[in-house]
């Protein structure tokens, strides 16, 4: 009976196995229409972009042989990364960290990001500079006329220049207005190092302590930032304003080796033109005083403003530059790859003109400055730009590669 009993239950168990072993067996591929290659593409581009819509850390990287109106030949690398500090604040504008390297042929290396971090319903923001250099620079002394008549080679203003900076800037946003104050720090070691001939003869560095040996400063800072912003994304803004102030004081109490006091002024205005064309135009001014370090004067010509000048040509106590730029992405309806690819292109022309001299009101020089410029989306909203510029008094053309907008 017993055995009997087990017989029925192993041929219950088998049966029921069998059930499920048909429930689970998939239908042959003969029963079912098979999808064209075309679909399955469609399919996997579909799920890649869903995908990606959810992904909240984003990257680009291009990178290759290149060429750098200051260092020449180098292996070079552009790195954007854009992500969400709050993935569930739709509101909240995206962090935007990009990170620039080159290595240089002829020996060096450049290593700098300026994050723009935002945080908390975007009530506090860290924006700030961090930067590395082991390269070589050019000298060309200080006022209009000594950078413009600086023949720039190895035996008159080449050296090896070493430093570092470290600039955290804090920003808190007041009540629910547009108005953000905070402090920042500024750290920097210059190191000039086997400066050429003409160097050791210039009055200006002779007269700033330098000698064949070189030169060497530490600056250390604090200082207070109050900024207006109405952008609608700050690293690429179609539409908006933004206005900030910098007073900063660099002093021995603070461990720097000259007491010396910076105040810059920025405004910029954006304004919409039509879809993805922007009209922009800003005004800087840059402005030091007292024992200034070498390396900390007032710059007229960076990737940033005059596009077209060598960084350091040109320096003095104060700087004043005003650009206007035209920006315009191509729009397509995306229909094929070629549409596409070209709904990623678009173009910039600016205008412009830098005033420099040894205060804000005594002003001995003009710098002229014009450019165009190729501009690749990599994001949305994110542009790795191409600039040629031209510089009028020295009758000399650049060529810039950096990652977002210049202001």
């Amino acid at each position: 009976m017993r055995i009997r009993l087990f017989k029925y239950l192993f041929l219950g168990i088998a049966l029921a196995c069998s059930h499920a072993v048909l429930a689970i067996t998939p239908i042959s591929n003969d029963t079912l229409p098979q999808a064209s290659k075309k679909e399955q593409r469609q399919a996997k581009r579909a799920l890649k972009k869903e995908r990606n819509k959810n992904r909240n850390f984003h990257y680009n990287i291009l990178g290759g042989p290149s060429y750098s109106p200051d260092y020449g030949l180098l292996v070079g690398g552009n790195m954007l990364m854009t992500f969400s500090t709050s993935p569930k604040d739709k509101e909240l504008p995206r962090s935007v960290l990009p990170v620039a390297m080159a290595f240089i042929f002829k020996g060096g290396l450049n290593l700098q990001t300026r994050p723009q971090l935002f945080f908390k319903e975007d009530r506090f923001r860290i924006f700030g500079q961090l930067l590395y250099k082991n390269t070589a620079e050019n000298f060309y002394g200080i006022g209009y006329s000594t950078n413009k008549n600086y023949a720039r080679g190895e035996g008159s203003s080449l050296y090896k220049y070493s430093g570092f900076q470290i600039n955290p800037q804090f920003l808190f946003r007041i009540g629910e207005s547009d108005f953000f104050v905070g402090p920042q720090i500024d750290l920097n070691l210059d190191k000039i190092m086997k400066p050429a001939a003409g160097i050791i003869a210039n009055p200006d560095y002779v007269l700033a302590g330098g000698n064949a040996d070189g030169y060497k400063r530490f600056s250390s800072g604090l200082g207070i930032m109050a900024s207006y912003d109405t952008r609608d994304v700050p690293a690429n803004a179609y539409k908006g304003i933004y206005m900030n102030l910098q007073a900063s004081f660099y002093h021995k109490i603070l461990g720097s080796d000259n007491n010396f006091y910076q105040l810059l002024l920025d405004y910029r205005q954006y304004k919409s033109v039509g879809e993805r064309k922007t009209f922009a135009w800003t005004v800087q001014s840059k402005n030091v005083f007292g024992d200034v370090p070498l390396n900390k004067y007032a710059l007229s010509g960076t990737p940033f403003d005059l596009r077209g000048y060598y960084m350091g040509q040109y320096r003095d106590k104060t700087s004043h530059v005003v650009i206007a730029e035209y920006r315009q992405m191509i729009n397509t309806d995306q229909g094929n790859f070629i549409k596409k690819m070209l709904h990623h292109l678009g173009f910039a022309v600016w205008g412009g003109c830098g005033f420099m001299g040894p205060n804000p009101v005594k002003l001995e020089g003009v710098l002229p400055n014009f450019g165009a410029g190729i501009r690749i989306e990599v994001q949305p909203r994110m542009n790795i730009r191409f600039d040629f510029g031209r510089n009028v008094v020295n009758k000399q053309n650049l060529f810039y590669f950096n990652v977002t907008e210049a202001f």
